[in-house]
């Protein structure tokens, strides 16, 4: 039996979320910056979203590895991240939710000073942090951590874009809001963005406390997949609406404004393809 784990008494009342999904190759990267945490999570949840290769039998091996502290859901068909991480958060029994995607890390420090801030400061809800984009590596990222801040961001502010990825997203479990259902694009966001004019509190800490392996846009995979990710933000814009959380000019001209990013990024893109030949 692996002893790297806490048991209750000593964790961090944290349980990690992570949807699983053909991360055969990065899955240890990100396990592994969870094992480096200077104050574990009590539980690690493993949403297997019907991958089709041999990503089940790693997160099982896992599993085995770490015993009583990594769970494993499989999804019986592939639903993508919003309804994978819903699932993952339904069987969590902690506090707090911390949201880790597969090609993800997160710095050594991320849960001791995450789960601080947020006991110390019981109204907010959701609470975010910075990230590094780093090159690849097989070990955790990690750098000096000193002093940061506490950012809150006004709310007319997160409709004009996304604040923080959901890898440093921690947030309160038994919050009424949960992904958007069967969105596969910008689900964080219009999460984000429900519980923001919902009158609850959210914050983002200054730190980086979590390193990503890919742009936000302009690569392969799901990032690249630009005109789905502008579909996605349309929407989240749409359901404000819908909840009376914005006006229909409001509507009208944050769909515009999005509109002209989604033609800003194409241009980068294009830019970038022009440059790779």
């Amino acid at each position: 039996m692996n002893n790297s784990y806490p048991t209750l008494s000593t964790a961090a009342p944290v349980s990690v979320v992570i949807p699983c999904f053909r991360c055969a190759t990065t899955i240890k990267r990100a396990i592994a910056s969870i094992v480096a945490q200077t104050q574990k999570p009590a539980e690690v949840i493993l949403v297997e979203d019907n991958s089709g290769d041999d990503t089940l039998a790693v997160l099982q091996a896992l599993a085995e590895r770490y015993l009583d502290w990594i769970k494993i859901i499989a999804l019986p068909v592939n639903q993508g991240a919003a309804n994978a991480r819903n699932a993952g958060w339904a069987e969590a029994t902690q506090p707090y939710i911390a949201f880790l995607d597969a090609d993800d890390a997160w710095h050594p420090q991320k849960i001791e000073i995450q789960t601080a801030y947020m006991n110390a400061h019981p109204e907010v809800i959701l609470c975010g942090h910075q990230h590094r984009f780093i090159t690849r590596s097989v070990t955790p990222p990690d750098w000096q951590v000193q002093t940061w801040e506490e950012w809150n961001i006004p709310k007319w502010l997160w409709l004009l874009s996304n604040k923080f990825a959901p890898t440093s997203a921690m947030v309160h479990r038994d919050i009424r809001q949960r992904f958007a259902q069967n969105q596969r694009y910008m689900e964080d966001y219009g999460l984000w963005l429900d519980i923001v004019y919902s009158g609850n509190r959210v914050t983002k800490l200054s730190a980086d406390l979590a390193a990503m392996y890919k742009s936000p846009f302009g690569m392969n995979g799901l990032s690249a997949q630009l005109w789905s990710m502008e579909q996605g933000e349309l929407k989240d814009y749409q359901r404000l609406y819908e909840k009376n959380y914005i006006n229909l000019a409001q509507y009208f001209a944050l769909s515009g404004y999005s509109l002209l990013k989604f033609v800003r990024r194409l241009v980068i893109y294009w830019g970038w393809l022009r440059w790779k030949k």
